[in-house]
């Protein structure tokens, strides 16, 4: 019996394919009057969940630039991505058919500079601009959440406090 339980896990492991790839903008801002942070959040089209822009790869463009690319087409937000990814998040994404394929996301920090008033998504999604604490608690998946707290700590570091006047 044990062979069969074996052979199983085998056939299973074989046809197991690795995680797919995406890349994905964390949109920020820095308020000009406190220096507060503010992490722009949307909700996904299928589940409502909250979620940052993300994509598939695409041909000819490097990770950071389709992370970028991502954020104008769902969020019509543009301004300066950063080269250097901060990290990864891993998710299972149910495709339209039920299947849920997993799926490892690079993530790059985008300082948002300019919104536009029309975009590919627009109105097909909610958005909302929160504190880094607030966009940690919304998002579902654990990584993403490190991901969101550790860069609200790097911000802290670099960024002035301003005084009250």
């Amino acid at each position: 019996m044990a062979i069969f339980s074996r052979i199983a896990n085998d056939v299973q492991l074989m046809f197991r394919r690795p995680p797919r790839q995406q890349y994905a903008a964390l949109c920020y801002r820095v308020k000009k009057k406190t220096g507060d942070v503010e992490m722009l959040l949307l909700t996904s089209r299928d589940t409502g969940r909250w979620v940052i822009p993300k994509g598939w790869p695409m041909p000819g463009k490097l990770s950071h630039e389709v992370a970028a690319r991502e954020a104008y087409e769902e969020a019509g937000v543009r301004g300066t991505v950063e080269t250097m990814a901060l990290g990864t998040f891993g998710y299972d994404k149910v495709l339209k058919d039920g299947i849920a394929v997993p799926c490892r996301v690079q993530v790059y920090a985008l300082e948002v500079s300019e919104l536009v008033k029309h975009f590919k998504e627009k109105g097909e999604r909610s958005m909302e601009w929160v504190s880094c604490e607030e966009a940690a608690k919304r998002v579902r998946e654990p990584e993403l959440r490190d991901l969101i707290l550790a860069f609200a700590a790097r911000m802290a570091q670099t960024t002035p406090i301003v005084q009250a006047k």
